[in-house]
This record gives structure tokens, C-alpha cells and sequence, in this order.
């Protein structure tokens, strides 16, 4: 049998690219790449050592430095909170106006009785902003709010609204908010996690992980859940037996091992940024457990939350939690109250939204207080409401559909001007009508408040320049003070 003559071995598809073809097969392979270096990856091999999550610059002078969006999940109904609407009561029992057209509803009860608000409203602040006895605790915090009357969004059922609320898109495969922001300005703190998500129950939160996802960036970006118990941050505890000196060895031995593939293949630059993920998840199992032990808090900060009470001690903690996490230097914060969509009042609206409503005033107004008193609300965004809202046409006589025609949301801190109350929905609450922000608005608002550019921030994906609100949208800037 004839013998070959020695080749070179190709070990890798890497190097099959690099040294087949006269290389230009490498020439492909650096386009491909392109996408991590603009996640910022480092691209030369005499680059300073960065992580995706490295400080990253905004597009222009930020007002808030991190995120916390307190997400009402199964949708709120605004009729009975934010957004009081007297002919409704004057109306109710009767159809609606024919004036309205036709109406699409998730249920098909679109002709269904008008449903009166049983709520006492008064107005509160300096400029009178009107709030229901529902939410006594957070009336008295209405001079740091802008709520905005007038939000709409595509998504009718809840799988659409909440994976459009938080991504963008009614479809699933998109990066999500969060996501967005960490990829655009990394984290001040290496050792905690840039994206962070808890939620107040055990019951998954519609559509699941994908409401955090990176889509198709790469999972660096994706939110990490924490939970209760002793692991809060999953597979991050050292596991047992094995002390920190072996789990520092065990790190440094894998750190040689791609230290030298690195130093035989610079070309592969990128490999820096995977063996710092494996440098931040041993920070992180140093840091983290402080940053979540709430036993460090007074005894009047948790009063303050509400944690001695047992209708507001489990959000209490989540909204403490939250707020050691920003001060550390986490960028974007998401918790979900009611998970399971519990807010999904289409019977029994009164019963159900009294419930959830005491459950969650005292601690986001706690949150709001203690972020001010501490120096922290100028430059932490603070973001509430839900997927949609709901009809002022009853549901099973007691309840109300979901209405993503016209809702409200509220922000606070974060260069925001609190006491003012933007748009407004028509004179029973169906549709937004005046200074209409859609889901696409209010990311790129957040966005911008950021001090980001939301059709500036872009990630190439299969050679297409995605962009967070998809092309749409434009950042209320008089939102800002």
C-alpha cells in the first residue's frame, strides 16, 4: 500500500478554515466572529482582558445607571388603580356605546355589561394625581411617579403580551429587555451577576426562562433567576467537600490548560472571554451570598418592606433584595409579582385584585423610600405594571378581559419627573388616545434614559443589524425631568 506523504494534521474546524484554501476560508470565519466582538469580546490578541460584561460606555450622558421592573403578571387592571373613569359607573350594567365599534377580546364577551370600579379615588401630591384606595401606600409616593395612561401593545393573549413586554416582539427568539441593556453597558460589579430576575412564587411565570433569554445572543446576557433557600443562584454553591483552596486550583488548572491553547492559537481571541466566565462564577461564589442576606438589614428597613407581615413579606424581601442588588452594582432587576399570571382577574375581580394589591403596595413603596432616602432614585430607574390591562366590559359578571388596547404603567427615578400623569385612555378606559406609547415606545424610552440609542444599540445576527425595538418606536423624552 502506497504510503501517504506527511500532511499536516487539520485538528479543528478552526484550523481547516485558517489554513485550507489559502486561508481564505479564516476570512469567513472573522465575519462570524464579529458578532462577539461587537458583545464585547475582545478581538486582538494584545487586547486588554475584558468579559462581555466589561463597563461598556453609553451613547450619550445616561440618566439612570440600572434598571428594576416590577412586573404584574397576568395584567392589572388600571380601571381600578391608576385610571378612574366616572361615566363607567354611570354606564354600568349596560352594553357598550355602539360609538366603540368593534371590539376584539381575548374571551369573545366584547358586548358584555359594562363593569363598574367599586373604588374610592381621591387624588394625592402636588399636582393631584388620582390613585385608588387599592393602593394606599404607593398614593403617598405619587410625587416620584410618571404614570402613563395611555400604553398599548399587540400581544391579546398572555403568552404574546408578556413575551412582547419583555422582548419586544409577540413571538418568541428575541433577546429581552434586560438582555438589551446588559449587552449595551455591561455591569459595574464583576463579581454579580448584570441581569437578575426572581419572582414571587413557585408557579412558572408565562413562557418561562424565555421571558429573560438573550434570544440569539449569546447567554452571557441572559438573566440569572435567584431563588430562596440556601443556593440562591443556581449551581453556584461550592459543592460540598470541597474547600476553597481545591475549587482555586481546580480554576487554575483549566485557566493553564486554555491559557496555552490561547498562546498557540491568538487568533483565538475570543477564548480570553470564556475563561473570565469561568473567573467570575468563583467572584461570584465569594460575593453573592452577602449581596442576598437580608439578616444585614435593620430591623426598621424590614418593617419598612413589610417582611414582618405575612401578606407582604415575600415581595417585601424581593424589593429588598432588589435593592442591595442595584447598590452592588447589578444593571437591570426584573421581579414578578403574581407569577402564574395571578393577576388574571376574569372572575372575581375584587377578591383577587384586593389580595395582590396588599401584597405588593407596601413593598414597592418601600422601595421607592428607601432608594430616595438612600440617594439612589436619581439614578435607578424604577419600572411597574403588566403585560396589558383590562376591560371596562365585565367577565363572568364580577370580572375583566384582557385589554392591551389602553393600560397604564408607571416610572419612577432614573431621571424621570415624578408627579405627572402622561396620556390618557377614551372616557371608559377601552383604547389609549392621546400621547399613545406602545410596548416599542417604553423600551426605547428606557433605553434612553439609559443613555442609550435604541436604534444605535445593534447586534448582527445572521447578517442582519438587529436592533432591541425592532426598527420601531421612539423614546418619550418628556418623560425626563
Amino acid at each position: 500500500m502506497k504510503r501517504i506523504p506527511h500532511v499536516e494534521r487539520l485538528t479543528t474546524r478552526r484550523d481547516v478554515l485558517l489554513r485550507g484554501g489559502a486561508g481564505f476560508g479564516a476570512l469567513a470565519l472573522a465575519h462570524l466572529l464579529q458578532g462577539e466582538a461587537l458583545a464585547g469580546v475582545p478581538t486582538t490578541p494584545h487586547s486588554a482582558p475584558r468579559t462581555p460584561q466589561s463597563p461598556k460606555s453609553p451613547h450619550f450622558p445616561a440618566r439612570a445607571k440600572s434598571v428594576i421592573f416590577l412586573f404584574m403578571e397576568g395584567g392589572p387592571s388600571h380601571l381600578d388603580t391608576f385610571d378612574p373613569k366616572p361615566l363607567l359607573n354611570k354606564l354600568a350594567g349596560q352594553p357598550l356605546p355602539e360609538s366603540f365599534g368593534s371590539v376584539i377580546t381575548a374571551m369573545g364577551e366584547a358586548r358584555s355589561p359594562l363593569l363598574a370600579s367599586k373604588r374610592t379615588w381621591k387624588q394625592y401630591g402636588q399636582n393631584g394625581t388620582w390613585v385608588s384606595d387599592w393602593l394606599p401606600h404607593l398614593s403617598g409616593c405619587v410625587d416620584d411617579l410618571a404614570v402613563i395612561r395611555s400604553c398599548w401593545a399587540d400581544g391579546i393573549n398572555h403568552s404574546a403580551g408578556v413575551c412582547q413586554m419583555n422582548t419586544g416582539s409577540i413571538l418568541g427568539g428575541r433577546p429581552s429587555l434586560g438582555s438589551w441593556v446588559s449587552y449595551g453597558l455591561g455591569t459595574e460589579n464583576q463579581n454579580l451577576p448584570s441581569f437578575v430576575v426572581m419572582q414571587d412564587n413557585t408557579a412558572q411565570v408565562v413562557n418561562g426562562p424565555r421571558n429573560w433569554s438573550a434570544g440569539f445572543m449569546p447567554a452571557v446576557y441572559q438573566g440569572i433567576r435567584i431563588q430562596g433557600g440556601a443556593e440562591p443562584i443556581p449551581n453556584l454553591n461550592t459543592p460540598e467537600g470541597v474547600a476553597e483552596a481545591q475549587q482555586r486550583g481546580k480554576l487554575d488548572f483549566l485557566s493553564r490548560l486554555n491559557g496555552r491553547y490561547a498562546s498557540q492559537h491568538p487568533e483565538q481571541s475570543e477564548l480570553e472571554a470564556r475563561i473570565a466566565s469561568y473567573e467570575l462564577a468563583f467572584r461570584m461564589q465569594a460575593e453573592a451570598p452577602e449581596a442576598v442576606d437580608l439578616a444585614q438589614e435593620s430591623e426598621a428597613t424590614r418593617r419598612l418592606y413589610g417582611m414582618e407581615e405575612k401578606e407582604t413579606a415575600t415581595f417585601g424581601r424581593l424589593c429588598l433584595l432588589s435593592r442591595r442588588l442595584v447598590e452592588r452594582g447589578v444593571r437591570f432587576v426584573q421581579l414578578y409579582h403574581g407569577s402564574g399570571s395571578k393577576w388574571d382577574a376574569h372572575a372575581g375581580i375584587e377578591k383577587n385584585h384586593a389580595e395582590l394589591c396588599r401584597a405588593m403596595d407596601q413593598p414597592v413603596a418601600a422601595l421607592l423610600k428607601d432608594l430616595k432616602q438612600r440617594g439612589m432614585l436619581d439614578e435607578t430607574l424604577v419600572l411597574w405594571g403588566g403585560e396589558f390591562g383590562r376591560t371596562p366590559m365585565s367577565e363572568k359578571g364580577d370580572g375583566r378581559d384582557h385589554n392591551p388596547t389602553g393600560f397604564t404603567m408607571w416610572m419612577a427615578g432614573g431621571g424621570v419627573k415624578g408627579g405627572q400623569v402622561i396620556g390618557e385612555t377614551d372616557e371608559l378606559g377601552l383604547r389609549a388616545v392621546t400621547d399613545r406609547l406602545h410596548v416599542h415606545d417604553l423600551h426605547a424610552t428606557i433605553l434612553h434614559l439609559m443613555g442609550l440609542d435604541h436604534m444605535g444599540l445593534v447586534y448582527r445576527y445572521k447578517g442582519r443589524p438587529e436592533r432591541p425595538t425592532l426598527n420601531e418606536g421612539e423614546a418619550f423624552k418628556k418623560i425626563a425631568g
